[in-house]
């Protein structure tokens, strides 16, 4: 059921970084964003995959993990995403995605998830610097990466308190997010 897909569909941070991912796998779960809707049908996100064990060294440095947690610089070594899917805005296309973005990325998280990896997508990272490494031309602009793996962290759901939307982790690694309830989010119905 859809809602199972979402429920397991959380972000994570942790991986078995040896187990990696076939490109086949991920070339299929990028294949299931042509579906997406697309504003004015425009369908101008692009992607890049980064599977190899180099190309993801490559790509880590440049990526913050998580906000939220300041003194965590992100995962390990051994606990690092097996993959990346890079997901770039072609501005020859539009300057604006509208929505596109994220009905992309929900596509292939709950892709990976439906498989049995997790993900992080990730906005904050050095763009200039990732162009580099991926060869970017000039016209697409590093949108979101989003990291994949199998997961080997614990996310547990919680109900928001005091508005308070910060996630944490515990000493035994069990990461903690907090999630308003139907009743705060619902408005209304007429």
């Amino acid at each position: 059921m859809l809602k199972d897909l979402l429920l397991k569909n959380r972000s994570c941070r942790r991986f078995c970084q040896k187990e990696r991912i076939p490109a086949d796998e991920l070339r299929r779960w990028v294949d299931n964003t042509r579906y997406c809707a697309s504003g004015r049908n425009l369908q101008p996100l692009k992607y890049v995959l980064v599977h190899s064990e180099e190309g993801c060294a490559e790509v880590f440095p440049l990526l913050k993990w998580a906000g939220y947690l300041p003194d965590w610089d992100g995962p390990e070594e051994g606990e690092r995403p097996a993959a990346y899917i890079v997901q770039l805005l072609d501005t020859t296309l539009t300057e604006n995605p509208l929505c596109d973005e994220g009905l992309q990325l929900q596509a292939l998280t709950l892709s990976a998830v439906e498989a049995g990896y997790a993900c992080c997508i990730i906005k904050a990272f050095q763009a200039d610097a990732l162009r580099e490494v991926l060869h970017l031309p000039s016209h697409l602009k590093p949108c979101y990466v989003v990291a994949v793996g199998k997961g080997v962290e614990e996310v547990k759901l919680e109900a928001m308190k005091d508005q308070e939307v910060r996630y944490w982790r515990t000493p035994d690694k069990v990461h903690h997010v907090p999630k308003r309830t139907l009743e705060e989010i619902l408005q209304g119905a007429f």
